[in-house]
């Protein structure tokens, strides 16, 4: 039985997924939105609207997908890839959803799931293997997998395998395969009751020679090579490519000290906010914990009782209790 490292009250799931959760809902209604509009006039409450015009506390697909992949390992009770194809298809029928339906579904996903379900083949070989397909489409659903991969104590080879086969199904090129590695291997830092900083730096001299191939390397030079967290906001890109997202995830972990300031600092960045805010906050909410998340953004959330149903399942599946 693996009880919680980091935090005393709470199982380390339902700190990341609801942290997960809020970030997601907080930075809907600003996506694409311009850094300079919001810092000139930063939101820092839950609001609706945006470009999809949902209510306040919609979530979408970055939620969606992990709560798909939180069921289907609670379902199969094991890592099963026909069967996590199949929940991201269904997702894009609705399932899974806060408002009953499918909304900013990123391209590269949506490409390889309907790929998936025309040809009915091997879902590993479905996903996007060009450079142009490294969006953060599997980045977003990655936190269940460094859950799985900590509670079962997993071995390096066998987390990498997992890694690169989860991310497969819809971004199979090496630069989303390492981007994924990266988060999970970060998390999986922290959850081994490293700090933030010592995390990092294990991060950054880890061993990536089972990539082989030094070009994939090379696109995480910033992250691996700098001190990212010292360079100035004006340099960060917070856009959709992976390499971005990642960049801006680190830079605001790195300079925040609470969960409200990660997740405010996250959204007002601009761009893929959604996704930003959302990884931001899994790390942020295992981090500072669930006390440190603010109670009316939890409450605001749309299909509350759902997620903590889903937690709630796969606390039980994976043996992490209060």
């Amino acid at each position: 039985m693996c009880y919680n490292e980091i935090g005393d009250s709470m199982s380390i799931i339902k700190e990341s997924v609801l942290g997960f959760a809020v970030g997601d809902a907080m930075g809907l209604p600003l996506v694409n939105i311009e850094r300079e509009t919001l810092l000139s006039n930063p939101v820092t409450s839950m609001n609706g609207g945006g470009m999809y015009n949902m209510p306040k506390g919609t979530w979408s697909d970055e939620t969606s997908l992990t709560l798909a992949t939180m069921d289907s390992i609670i379902r199969c009770k094991k890592i099963d890839y026909f069967d996590l194809a199949n929940r991201f298809c269904l997702f894009l029928k609705g399932e899974y959803t806060s408002v009953g339906s499918a909304f900013d579904v990123e391209e590269t996903t949506k490409r390889a799931l309907t790929e998936y379900l025309s040809s009915g083949g091997d879902p590993l070989l479905c996903g996007g293997k060009d450079i142009l397909d490294d969006d953060n489409g599997s980045l977003m659903r990655m936190l269940p997998i460094a859950l799985y991969c900590h509670i079962n104590k997993l071995k390096d080879k066998e987390v990498y395998e997992i890694i690169k086969s989860s991310s497969s199904i819809t971004h199979a090129d090496s630069v989303s395969v390492m981007g994924c590695f990266i988060y999970v291997y970060y998390l999986l830092f922290i959850l081994n009751g490293k700090d933030k900083y010592a995390s990092y730096n294990m991060i950054k001299f880890f061993d990536y020679s089972m990539f082989f191939d030094e070009d994939t390397i090379s696109f995480y030079n910033r992250l691996l090579k700098t001190n990212i967290f010292k360079i100035r906001v004006t340099d960060l890109k917070s856009e959709s490519y992976i390499v971005y997202t990642l960049e801006s995830v680190f830079w605001i972990i790195l300079n925040c000290n609470s969960f409200p300031e990660s997740i405010v600092g996250a959204i007002n960045l601009g761009g893929d906010t959604d996704t930003i805010g959302a990884i931001v906050g899994s790390i942020a909410g295992i981090l500072y914990g669930y006390d440190s998340i603010p109670e009316n953004w939890i409450g605001n959330l749309k299909r509350l009782s759902y997620i903590e149903e889903i937690i709630s399942l796969f606390e039980k599946e994976m043996g992490v209790y209060e």
